[in-house]
């Protein structure tokens, strides 16, 4: 996809596009912001442009062609895996890097999530920085900031990016993806974020559940919530949207009830609780008791101060 068909992030788009144009490159940039609001495709369609041979007789040039095709040997998008990226692969990656340009006259290498990098990794990545060789570009995807080395931080334009306008997400989903039915409260869910809007439409099932559960909450026991939560240990590698989902029906109610104090107090000790929850768990804590706990502390914390 090229920059020019990307949505949202207007301002980043515009300012890519005029890096491309006067060629005015830097070694390293930094892509900073949450999760599923289109940084990685626009990490993509700016190492495209990097690398275009520019050969305006021909439709397509060489270039593009082959990164279309995901065969461009100057480029390379890295991913972690099992959940970090590791030295070696930064080394194999740098290792490919002293070796020139094949097609053009520049190398793009892309870190998708850069911020799940050891320690071991960024030193090791850092060494690169500090003496890129100069046909290479680097790019950082990142959500995490403070995970990043400060050495290397200085090192790298950064670019943040927002959350995609309502509006334009809207109309994004129902003419290229045809969603149908859009609503506020979906949007809501969505929360700017392309990727949560794909997640729902695969889960929406999983996420009717969820609601539905809390919702019939005030009817059910203590016991009753603990043997009734089947939907969610069933889902435990879904565990952090649904808590994210969670939250956000949550924030759905205080505006509801903004009137209403004692009901916006409750509603923000449930969003304090499902914070505490996903810190637990991001520590490994074990999971049924961590969602025991949040499950009882919520029924207490809406129901019990009733």
């Amino acid at each position: 996809m090229e920059l020019r068909d990307l949505i949202g992030n207007e301002e980043n788009k515009k300012l890519l596009q005029k890096i491309v144009q006067t060629k005015n490159f830097v070694h390293s940039y930094m892509f900073v912001g949450r999760e599923g609001i289109g940084k990685q495709e626009f990490a993509k369609g700016f190492a495209k442009s990097i690398l275009c041979l520019g050969d305006m007789e021909e439709k397509k040039c060489k270039s593009c062609l082959e990164f279309e095709t995901q065969n461009h040997p100057d480029f390379l998008l890295l991913n972690p895996e099992n959940g970090t990226i590791k030295i070696e692969q930064i080394r194999n990656l740098m290792n490919k890097a002293i070796e020139k340009p094949i097609i053009g006259t520049r190398k793009v290498y892309i870190l998708n999530d850069a911020d799940t990098m050891t320690k071991e990794a960024q030193n090791c990545l850092l060494k690169t920085l500090e003496e890129p060789p100069e046909y290479l570009v680097i790019i950082l995807i990142v959500q995490n900031e403070s995970q990043i080395l400060t050495t290397i931080k200085s090192r790298c334009t950064k670019i943040v990016f927002k959350q995609i306008e309502e509006k334009t997400l809207k109309e994004y989903l129902e003419k290229e993806k045809k969603f149908s039915n859009i609503t506020q409260a979906d949007l809501e869910i969505f929360d700017g974020s392309i990727g949560n809007a794909f997640k729902w439409q695969q889960k929406s099932e999983l996420y009717n559940q969820i609601e539905n559960f809390f919702i019939t909450m005030d009817k059910k026991g203590k016991i009753d919530i603990l043997n009734n939560q089947n939907v969610i240990y069933q889902n435990k590698e879904e565990i952090l949207n649904i808590i994210n989902y969670m939250n956000n029906l949550f924030l759905k109610k205080m505006k509801e009830e903004i009137n209403n104090r004692s009901k916006v107090a409750r509603y923000i000790d449930c969003v304090q609780i499902l914070e505490k929850t996903k810190k637990r768990l991001k520590s490994n804590a074990n999971f049924d008791m961590c969602i025991d706990n949040m499950l009882l502390s919520i029924w207490e914390s809406i129901y019990e101060r009733k």
